[in-house]
């Protein structure tokens, strides 16, 4: 079965409709709200603070914590189990993964920076809409990061390559294959590449071509999101 033509109408390089705000909740250090499409996280950090127990600290640099979840009701189906799971967990790890990198902690030996990321809302990307949000939070918390990660799907339907797959696309009958994408746009860097489904070689190639197009366009919503935040009243 042939795709021509994606369910939501969009061209195969084009993303869901995308927003960004920073500084969402009020309690914490830094945070931030990212839409993708249907898909809604929320990123609240809290830190640098001391660690705790004791024997869980680096006496040379800061760790980072980061905490995955989907809210029950989020789902598109059944309700979400509340609590973790395997998958929650394995998001969480490859999210601290892909934040590591631009972080230098040295400067808060025997710390922790913790990163919430909780889903309201979720129609596939779920884990690049938190890392989007993870990393404009971690800039409203005045964490010193040399890039600013953002992460996007890429992937194929049926021998079509495209960026963001959404919910009916990652459901589409035939061969589809999911890969999650979290890169430094300064430096092109890639902090995760993760892959659901069969894919050859020069077709992966494709797929990372058409995510560079991509790239300036979301880090573009998250500098922004910053800088509405940030700019003085009545400043345009």
């Amino acid at each position: 079965m042939s795709y021509e033509q994606r369910v939501d109408g969009r061209k195969f390089n084009e993303l869901r409709p995308m927003v960004a705000k920073a500084g969402v909740i009020p309690n914490a250090d830094g945070s931030a709200y990212v839409k993708i499409g249907k898909t809604e996280a929320y990123a609240g950090v809290y830190g640098p603070r001391n660690l705790f127990p004791r024997f869980l600290q680096d006496p040379e640099k800061g760790i980072l914590r980061c905490r995955y979840n989907m809210m029950p009701f989020s789902g598109a189906g059944e309700r979400v189990r509340p609590g973790g799971s395997r998958r929650s967990k394995e998001i969480s790890m490859v999210t601290e993964k892909a934040l590591l990198p631009v972080l230098d902690l040295k400067e808060f030996p025997n710390s922790v920076v913790d990163v919430f990321i909780e889903l309201s809302a979720t129609d596939a990307g779920s884990r690049c809409a938190g890392i989007c949000a993870a990393a404009i939070a971690l800039a409203d918390a005045g964490i010193a990061m040399k890039d600013m990660p953002l992460a996007v799907a890429v992937g194929k339907v049926n021998e079509k390559i495209l960026v963001d797959l959404c919910y009916d696309e990652e459901s589409y009958p035939g061969e589809v294959t999911d890969m999650p994408v979290a890169v430094l746009p300064r430096t092109g860097e890639i902090t995760l590449l993760q892959m659901d489904g069969e894919i050859t070689k020069e077709q992966i190639k494709a797929a990372l071509g058409m995510l560079k197009e991509v790239v300036p366009q979301i880090h573009q919503i998250q500098v922004d999101a910053l800088k509405n935040k940030f700019k003085a009243p009545g400043e345009e």
